[in-house]
């Protein structure tokens, strides 16, 4: 081998090792012709790439539309009895129930809902009004089973407004004389 053969060609430039590194951080760009070129090739891949985001899409929707799952068990319909079956609503009005504390006496809530009231023989409920406030109403269950054991609460109701309010009470008192 000759010394010549193993020595660089000065006509080829060597890149230094930081020339890309620079050129992250705003360095020049080296040739001019391939910028000027650029614009005419991306708006011609612009316009092939809509076409080609369109076609896939295309492709996607009939992906989708083919997709159907076996469920891993098969699952029995129940009848799910709420003990309402045979009694009718005779009132009902959505508003927030509220549970009183004995041992911190306070008023904690419950949760927001319809409240219905249905045709029962027993009816020895007695609504009182609760201490200010006029669109709510107290009154007291002997068992309330929400939280395991059946014990004895103090409820209280509240309505959006005082109308709201009144026409439950109106309701309630009816349905209590009505046997």
């Amino acid at each position: 081998m000759s010394a010549e053969e193993t020595k660089p060609k000065t006509e080829e430039a060597v890149k230094p090792p930081t020339s890309q590194v620079f050129s992250m951080f705003g360095g020049k760009k080296e040739k001019k012709e391939e910028a000027e070129s650029k614009p005419e090739e991306q708006t011609e891949s612009k316009e092939e790439k809509k076409e080609d985001a369109k076609k896939d899409e295309d492709a996607a929707d009939e992906e989708e539309a083919d997709v159907h799952f076996e469920p891993l068990v098969q699952l029995e319909k129940v009848d799910v009895k709420t003990n309402e079956e045979n009694e009718d609503v005779t009132y009902k009005v959505r508003a927030k129930l509220f549970r009183f504390h004995a041992d911190t006496k306070e008023w904690k809530e419950r949760g927001t809902g319809d409240v219905k009231f249905l045709k029962h023989k027993e009816s020895d409920y007695e609504l009182k009004p609760n201490i200010g406030s006029d669109r709510s109403w107290v009154y007291t269950v002997t068992a309330d089973v929400s939280e395991g054991e059946a014990e004895a609460q103090t409820l209280a109701i509240r309505f959006g407004s005082k109308e709201n309010a009144d026409k439950f009470k109106e309701a309630f008192d009816s349905a209590k004389e009505s046997k």
